[in-house]
């Protein structure tokens, strides 16, 4: 056995899987213990599998003893977010509607990865249909912090994000409507990045021109996700908003310095949410890191008054289409919170959505011209710290009430109406010791830019 440890980076795993230092069965082996260990109280792996894990590793084996080309991932552990379909696994989604659902055919995400040659073992547990940045539902419970098991992982992303701050894995696949690559990533001290529109194609999908929801990559390092990101993007055929840049452009080891940057920054968008005073406190520590490591440090942002209306009414109408049939025929099993969601979108006209396309339009046109003046924007990526898992989101911020269920959420769901890619960074702790994530927004497109600059803020707080 070799003496690597599940800590290590998926870069040195698959390399030393490469190399031949360690099997894929014994990498399946340490992580299976980890597993083991940790799994019992945090609950983010589900519908684990080790017999299939077992002979997916094995052939892992035979085939790296064969001589045939390997993918970049050959060997690496993997457990799918459940949202993502699976050919022959389980996926639920969440609901109690699809407990006992085995797709046919595998996501597209899913069938990179699984090309790029993983070893499945399971699934990472997410809420009830991916609502909600809190990691919990019916048929699974509730995800914890490996932080501080008595918090919230996060969500929708939680299972994800427990699991690799645990060493489950090495590498996790998430999805980001609101938050839900960026907010889990900030609470459990790891990395995720919520990619330009386009950049990471998904399908199957029931509306190929509603992309306020994404897939993106996770991981504990920038360099990781880098990889990950290396396998999920690029065009396909069968998705015609997906951008034509292949995937291998993010393969190479990733490095940056923040000399001579432009970086604006902002703890609250110029008063567009509340924000804890503990999170505030570490974003402003970070923001001050960024500036001793040579970039030139604004006071700035750019005026997002119109995302608030922009998201809440896409979400709601892409909640009712899609779920508005089963909700009237099994309104017993969503959660009131979820179906509460849904039925916003019942109201909503024509012309709300008009309104809504054409204001996200304008929103494109300020973050274009804004980053003519900044190279990043810097925020917080939670207004909050990882809340106590008992709970279903948090009802006040600074003691002043949330007047709705997605109010902590503003930080992260402003930026997803910009189709800006934003990446979430560990930046520090609070007092107690939890985690908080820096945001790092930079241009549409400019994902390897991006990808650069957390390298560099990564390393220079390491």
């Amino acid at each position: 056995m070799s003496d690597l440890s599940v800590d290590a980076t998926a870069r040195e795993l698959a390399a030393a899987v490469r190399s031949r230092r360690i099997s894929a069965r014994e990498l399946l082996d340490l992580h299976l213990a980890r597993i083991a260990e940790r799994n019992p109280e945090l609950n983010a792996i589900v519908s684990l599998d080790e017999e299939r894990a077992r002979a997916g590793a094995a052939a892992a084996d035979q085939h790296l003893a064969s001589g045939a080309p390997l993918g970049p991932l050959h060997g690496l552990p993997h457990a799918f977010k459940d949202t993502h379909d699976v050919a022959g696994w389980r996926t639920t989604y969440g609901s109690p509607l699809f407990a006992d659902h085995v797709p046919d055919t595998d996501a597209l995400v899913v069938e990179r990865i699984r090309r790029a040659g993983v070893v499945v073992l399971g699934k990472t547990n997410v809420p009830e249909f991916a609502a909600g940045s809190h990691t919990f539902n019916p048929i699974f419970g509730t995800t914890r912090n490996p932080a501080d098991p008595t918090r919230s992982a996060g969500g929708s992303s939680g299972g994800a994000a427990a699991a690799l701050a645990a060493g489950m894995v090495p590498l996790a696949d998430g999805s980001d409507m609101g938050g839900s690559l960026r907010n889990p990533a900030s609470f459990c001290g790891v990395v995720g990045l919520r990619p330009s529109l386009g950049r990471v194609p998904s399908w199957p999908t029931d509306n190929l021109w509603e992309t306020t929801s994404v897939s993106g990559p996770m991981a504990r390092s920038v360099g990781d996700v880098a990889l990950l990101l290396s396998v999920l993007a690029g065009p396909d055929p069968r998705v015609p908003t997906a951008l034509g840049d292949p995937g291998v452009a993010f393969a190479p080891p990733v490095t940056g310095s923040l000399a001579g940057l432009r970086a604006a920054w902002s703890p609250d968008l110029g008063g567009a949410f509340e924000v804890d005073d503990e999170v505030r406190e570490a974003v402003e520590h970070a923001g001050r890191a960024v500036a001793r490591a040579g970039a030139r440090v604004f006071a700035a942002h750019p005026d997002l008054r119109l995302a608030d209306d922009t998201f809440r009414t896409l979400r709601a109408w892409s909640f009712w289409a899609r779920f508005a049939p089963l909700l009237a025929e099994r309104p017993e099993a969503f959660k009131p919170s979820l179906a509460e969601n849904i039925r916003a979108g019942r109201s909503l006209t024509g012309a709300d959505i008009a309104r809504a396309y054409a204001q996200r339009t304008a929103l494109a046109e300020t973050m274009r011209e804004f980053f003519g003046r900044y190279d990043v924007l810097l925020l917080p990526v939670s207004q909050v710290p990882p809340f106590p898992a008992d709970q279903e989101y948090p009802t006040s911020i600074n003691g002043r009430p949330t007047e709705t269920y997605l109010d902590w959420m503003r930080s992260a769901y402003l930026i997803t109406v910009t189709g800006c890619p934003a990446i979430s960074v560990p930046a520090g702790t609070t007092p107690s010791g939890l985690p908080v994530g820096l945001q790092i927004v930079a241009p549409h497109g400019a994902d390897r830019f991006l990808l650069e600059v957390a390298a560099a803020f990564e390393a220079f707080r390491v």
